[in-house]
């Protein structure tokens, strides 16, 4: 049986996934809809079997249609897909969840109380890099998790009704969220609006676990380069991960420190520094979000939770909406 799906949102990612739907098996891209006449009609060119509508409620009320997509801003996530969830549709939306803590959390128990799949579009999880570096950390590789940083910056793209982010960290916290075994118990964040009162285009969060574990993540759209870095610091061996490399955007080095004994003065502490190999593992070149797409539509074949499923997206929420009342009062510890 075919999963058959409506779209909603047609603009910037939103053609990156009717173009992903289009190609996946067990699935039929049969409506999509956005506010933009224009648009709607290069794609019915593009893609004649595609009915194309400008009111989203067309895409809701359809008894043919039993999957949504969400694609829209992040304000009308929460409206859309409870309403899609309250139609008996399962529901993919772009990320994040939705616009609070409150709001993720209804849309969750919503989809559990209709039996419904809520998956959220975390497209990184679905990369080879990260899934080879998931690996890599489970099979006890890189040794304890001693700090993770992360970097994503670039000029623009500025956005009207949110900050950078919650516009740009969703993508570095679904990472960490997915590679790491702990869970974080408080956020710290700092951030500045130079371009839009009270929108802040730069920001920075320091997240707090349990263990000695530290991460910190730098946000900006006011960069003169682009930069997507990350770096996992093991007590084995280390990783980077930079998007922006092509073919070698994974490398894994064998370092570390250690302390050594010594019948030297107690006072005089002798380190011992291991430099190693460093190699650029093999990963599998495919298109995330032909991935994710296939995820969403067997998850529901298959009547089981998808890897990015409601509660991973609400962890990210709650992370980005502690970050955001540190950054409004000045960067204090906001509990998790």
């Amino acid at each position: 049986m075919d999963i058959n799906v409506g779209l909603i949102g047609c603009g910037y990612w939103g053609k990156n996934l009717i173009r992903n739907f289009m190609e996946t098996e067990n699935c039929w891209l049969s409506a999509i809809c956005d506010t933009n006449k224009g648009l709607l009609e290069k794609f019915n060119k593009r893609y004649p079997s595609l009915s194309t509508h400008t009111d989203y409620k067309a895409i809701i009320d359809s008894k043919e249609i039993n999957a949504v997509a969400v694609v829209t801003p992040v304000h009308q996530h929460y409206r859309l897909a409870k309403e899609a969830l309250l139609a008996d549709k399962h529901v993919l939306v772009e990320k994040p969840l939705a616009a609070s803590v409150a709001e993720a959390k209804e849309l969750v128990a919503l989809a559990e109380e209709k039996n419904k799949v809520l998956m959220v579009d975390h497209t990184f999880l679905y990369t080879g890099a990260i899934r080879k570096m998931k690996g890599l950390i489970d099979a006890g590789e890189i040794g304890d998790i001693l700090y993770y940083d992360s970097v994503r910056v670039n000029l623009g793209l500025f956005q009207e009704d949110i900050n950078v982010i919650w516009d740009l960290a969703p993508h570095d916290l679904s990472i960490m969220d997915y590679l790491l075994r702990e869970r974080p118990v408080s956020v710290m964040a700092v951030g500045s609006a130079h371009v839009k009162e009270g929108i802040e285009n730069i920001g920075y969060l320091i997240l707090n676990f349990d263990s000695n574990l530290i991460a910190h993540f730098h946000f900006n759209w006011l960069s003169p380069v682009k930069i997507r870095l990350t770096l996992i610091c093991g007590s084995e061996k280390m990783i980077t991960y930079d998007d922006l490399v092509p073919g070698e955007s994974l490398k894994v080095y064998d370092r570390k420190v250690e302390v050594m004994d010594s019948d030297e003065a107690h006072d005089k502490l002798l380190y011992d520094y291991r430099v190693g190999d460093m190699w650029a593992p093999k990963v599998e070149l495919m298109e995330a979000l032909r991935l994710v797409c296939g995820e969403f539509v067997n998850s529901i074949l298959e009547q089981r939770a998808p890897l990015t499923d409601g509660e991973s997206g609400l962890r990210i929420v709650r992370i980005l909406e502690a970050a955001q009342r540190s950054i409004k009062n000045n960067g204090v510890e906001v509990k998790l």
